[in-house]
Formats: structure tokens, sequence, C-alpha cells
């Protein structure tokens, strides 16, 4: 076992065990990092009153059945009764040349879960803009981690692609010609081809048999299965999947056609729904919508909230939509955890909808449901990133200005390197930068959009991982070997060697962390910490250029490690690794 924390924490427990009692074996023995040693173990400080006993007293108790000579060099009671513990130089180089080993690079396999991820959920015929970017990349990590950490995960893209806009936007694509250019608007810029629909049916007013009337009629169509309309409703969804395609793959995430779980996938069951709520009692008419009054929900005045499940003219909504949603995601497709990566304003909505699903039997206590909040992205201004005109910043248009911006760097950097492969590192690292960005934040909170930052090859960017394993291939390139030659042992003779062999050491449980806890920024700090660890041993350790070859041949090892371990932390994030920067 690599994780340091985790085994000084199982010699703690058996020593708190042989001191007290069985009954004490499982106590959290209170392992964390210390200024004063390499860790601490804090767990007499909350013992001493259960025992009736000084924390001292309860500290020296756990010392004479501690068992760590053969992983500690120094242990120690300190202070109120903390127990200091330094790991011994060997103990700390052979975990790590064993990770070298390792394939998982120290990443556990947890007990497999069926877990539904909710996330990106764009709209048919409109543009993805940056509010999409959190929900899509965040999602895309959480994916990334859960699958590494051994879960089944079943990407979920409940795209917006049912509803009263589709009878415009099938009569708009009628008139204009299914293979005009006008509908190939719905691949290039979805947004044009939404407003002359739009336009045209705000023009057309209350025209008997104008624009509008014709749309309106066509929704009825639509929902009433008519097969005409449901050809032209499947032709306007497969051009916009183009269009979602294009985004993807310049973004880099894993969705694909398959993920595609939109709105109209549960429109036949939403009938079901509401007459299952309404003869279990759960649903109610009021002012001739039917809703759920659902308890703890009240608004102004102590008045109940209702959850609305149609609507007075007979239309469903969102709510309706999202618990065939949760009762397909248990029943079909027997999750064990469902997680929505949407933003934070939805709060509200899942905690009534999830009450409503429990108290209907289709979420059992068994399965867990999480909202994972995705909070704004911000102009300069400090307001939510809008073009000057008030619109929603393109999505497409601010990667495209990413790579831009990115490729102005590398020109200027690396003018020896050939124009192909200047444009491919520009798109790495353009689009690295914005999903780094986004990654480095915690997802729950708003963060100011700035190129400028994002771009730096300095601080807390994408572009400084980056760099940092970029810069690991140098030294081999220059040494004239591979990463994957270095094989020699690890031995620790310098107190910066140290520090990067532990933080090596900490991958496996922070990736762990993130699936549990559903936080990618924790693991974007924890790879810019290690890429500071390099910096830090670069300037005391020589590596090439070190006094014997026993000690080059070890801290190349440890840069192969080092190496490997950015490239899949990365990778998790989504964010790609070039040869050359």
């Amino acid at each position: 076992m690599a994780d340091p924390q985790e085994v000084l924490s199982r010699r703690v427990q058996s020593a708190l065990g042989a001191a007290f009692g069985p009954e004490y074996a499982d106590t959290d023995p209170v392992i964390r990092p210390s200024q004063f040693a390499d860790y601490q173990a804090n767990a007499a400080l909350a013992l001493a009153k259960r025992l009736g006993r000084k924390p001292r007293e309860v500290s020296a108790a756990i010392m004479e059945h501690l068992d760590v000579a053969d992983v500690c060099s120094a242990v120690e009671v300190s202070g109120p009764g903390f127990i200091n513990l330094t790991l011994r130089d060997d103990w700390i180089s052979g975990r790590t040349r064993e990770l070298l080993d390792d394939e998982r690079l120290g990443v556990p396999v947890q007990e497999r879960q069926n877990i539904p991820l909710d996330y990106s959920a764009p709209n048919v015929a409109k543009e993805m803009h940056v509010g999409h970017l959190r929900t899509t990349v965040v999602g895309d990590s959480l994916a990334r981690t859960l699958e590494l950490l051994g879960h089944n995960v079943i990407r979920q893209n409940h795209i917006g692609d049912w509803g009263t806009p589709f009878g415009m936007l099938i009569e708009h694509l009628l008139e204009v010609g299914e293979d005009s250019p006008d509908a190939d608007l719905l691949t290039t810029d979805p947004n044009a081809f939404y407003q002359a629909a739009r336009t045209k049916f705000d023009a057309s007013g209350s025209e008997p048999e104008g624009f509008a009337a014709r749309a309106r009629r066509r929704v009825v169509a639509l929902q009433g299965g008519d097969e005409e309309t449901l050809r032209l409703w499947r032709k306007l969804v497969g051009l916009s999947k183009v269009y979602f395609n294009r985004v993807y793959t310049k973004l880099g995430v894993t969705l694909t056609d398959a993920d595609l779980a939109g709105e109209s996938t549960y429109n036949d069951m939403l009938a079901a729904v509401c007459d299952e709520l309404e003869a279990k009692g759960i649903a109610e008419v009021s002012d001739g919508a039917l809703c759920v009054f659902l308890d703890g929900f009240t608004g102004r005045e102590d008045k109940p909230v209702p959850l609305i499940i149609r609507k007075s003219d007979g239309g469903y909504g969102y709510a309706t939509t999202d618990l065939a949603t949760v009762r397909y995601r248990v029943e079909d497709l027997k999750a064990d955890r469902i997680l929505y990566v949407v933003g934070a304003p939805q709060a509200m909505h899942f905690k009534m909808v999830w009450a409503a699903a429990r108290e209907a039997g289709w979420l059992p206590d068994s399965v867990e449901t999480t909202h994972v909040q995705i909070g704004n992205v911000l102009g300069p201004d400090g307001k939510i990133l809008r073009t000057r005109s008030g619109a929603p910043v393109r999505l497409m248009a601010l990667l495209d200005e990413a790579i831009d911006r990115a490729a102005a760097v590398v020109r200027e950097n690396r003018p020896d390197l050939p124009a192909e492969e200047q444009a491919e590192i520009a798109r790495q690292v353009g689009i690295g930068a914005v999903k780094y960005a986004d990654l480095s934040v915690a997802h729950d909170t708003e963060y100011t959009f700035d190129f400028d930052r994002m771009l730096a090859l300095t601080g807390n960017t994408g572009p400084y991982l980056q760099y940092a394993q970029a810069r690991i291939r140098s030294i081999f390139r220059k040494g004239g070997l591979s990463p994957e030659q270095a094989r020699a042992d690890i031995t620790i003779g310098h107190a910066a060697e140290r520090a990067l062999a532990l933080k090596l050491l900490e991958f496996g449980p922070v990736v762990a962390q993130v699936g549990d806890l559903l936080q990618p920024h924790r693991l974007s700090t924890y790879l810019f910490e290690l890429a500071q660890s390099l910096t830090a041993f670069y300037e005391h350790c020589p590596v090439l250029a070190a006094d014997t070859e026993a000690e080059r041949e070890s801290r190349l090892t440890l840069i192969a490690l080092a190496l490997r371990v950015l490239v899949q932390g990365l990778d998790l994030l989504g964010v790609e690794a070039p040869r050359h920067m």
C-alpha cells in the first residue's frame, strides 16, 4: 500500500485497540499532515474525555502499542497530546518505486456502482454558449474519474429536443427547404436559424393561416405522433447533433450520440407519471393544474410551493420530464447513484422532484441523488459573461479565440517548430487553458473568465501544468532515452527529492477523494502542487548532471513517475499533454 496516510491510520487504529480494547479499534485516528513532521495523529484529544484521562496520557498509551518502526524514523508526543510521525526515507523511496510498477499509479478500484451522470444538456436549434461550458467540462471530468475508480458511468446528455418551439422550427425548416443553406445553419450557427423562425412567428401575429398559426398546429401534430412531422423533427435534431459534435470534438469531451437522452426520450412516460401520482393521492388538481404539494417547501407567507406536473392547458413541464427521468434511471438503468451536473439555480427544483419521486416509491433510499451545482462564468465587470450586445457568449467562438491566442504565444516561444506542430500545440494549450481554468475552482463557485490569466505559463493554469510535463519529456530527450527506460531504484538524499516523492504518493488518494466528493478542483490543486514540487526539485537536484550515475538514474526514475502522474491527472481533467511547449 502506497498511501502513507492510510498505512499510518491502520497502524494507529491497531494501537488503539491494543491500548484501550477492541471497541476502540475502529476509532478514527485523525491522521493529518503536520508542519512539525510528515503526519500527526490527533486521536488522543478526542478520546481523552471518553476515556476520562488526560490527552498526553492517552498518547503515551497509544505510543506503547504503536508498531511503526518499519515506516517511521521518528515518533514523538508534542503539545497537548499530538503524536508526530516522521516517515523513513527508505520507506518513502520504496513505496514511490512500487508506484512506478503500478499501472493504476495508486488509484484504488472502488466497489462498482451504476452511475447515470447527467451533464452538458444543450438545446436543439440553439447555440451552445459559455453557460454550457462548465456543466460539460465538470461532468466530463467526473465521468473520466469515476470510470477510473471502477464505476459504470452512464452518460446522459439531457438535450432540449421537445416542446412548443419545435412547431415554429419545423415550419421554418419547411419554408426554407430541408437541404437549403438556411437549414445548414443548424450545423454552424443554430441561433441564426432559431431567430429567423422566431421573427416569422412574432411577425405573423394572429393571422388564421399565418406562420404562427401553422406553427401551433404543428406542435399538436408533433405531440400527436404525426409521422411526417416526426420525420421533420428528426431532421432538426440530426442537424443539431452535427453541431453538438463539432463543439464536443473541439472541446475534447467524451460525449457521443449514444449518450443522447433528451426530453423526447420520456415523452411517452409522462401521462403515466401524472396518472400514478394522482392515483396514489400524491398529486391533486389546483387552479386547473395537477400539482404535488410537499412538506417543507413553502414560499411567501409560508404558502406551499407546488410542483406542477401537468399544466392547466394539459401540457407537461420540466418537473414531469424529470420525474420520468428519475424513474427510468432507477428502474431501467439500475442506478446506485444519480448525478446531475446542472446550474445552481435549479437546486430547489431538483429537491422537490426527488422528494416527490421518493414519496411515489420511484426513488428508493438506497439510491443517492446529487446535484453537482455549477456556478456562473463572469466577465471582467463581475457580471455573467456576455457579448457587448448583451447576448450569451457563443461557446464555439470562445474556443476558437482561445486557440488563436495560444497560437500567438506558441509562434513567439517556439518558432523552431513546423507550422503544423505549432497549430496542434496551440489547440492543446488553448482548449486546455479554458478547461483547466474552469476545473481549478470549486464547481459551485463563480469565476472570472480572463484569457490572459488562463494562458499564462506561470501560476495555477493549464499551460503551467502542460509545460511541467513537457519539461520532463525534454529532459529525457536531452538524455537520449525515453521515460519508459527509467526503472532504477529511487534513493532520497535531498529534502526536495523527499517532498516530490511524498507528493507523488498522494495521487491515488486524491483521485478517490475527487470521485467521493465530486470535486475536480481537488485534483487541479494537487497537480499544481506537484508541478511546484518539481520546480523546487530542479532548483536543488540536477538530473542529467547529477554527481553520480546512481543519483542520475534515481532522479530520472522519479521524474518519469512524475510525468505519468501529470499526464494521467491532466487526462482525468480532459486536458491534453503536449510533447513540446
